[in-house]
């Protein structure tokens, strides 16, 4: 599994960070910025909760 960020969607929210502190980090604005894949179980379950919790949709979970 993937964890996908497109940058254009990302408005700097942060809220995908904290389902996913391992995956994810963000920058000096909010921004996201995906920094490892997620590992099976628990790993996915956190990209997935990132994901849902983009209001923009800027963060996917790819096979």
């Amino acid at each position: 599994m993937k964890l996908r960020l497109d940058a254009t969607r990302c408005q700097g929210y942060g809220l995908c960070r904290e389902p996913a502190p391992d995956l994810i980090d963000l920058d000096e604005f909010g921004y996201a910025a995906v920094t490892a894949d997620p590992t099976p179980g628990a790993g996915e379950d956190a990209a997935r909760a990132a994901a849902e919790a983009c209001p923009n949709s800027a963060l996917r979970l790819e096979r």
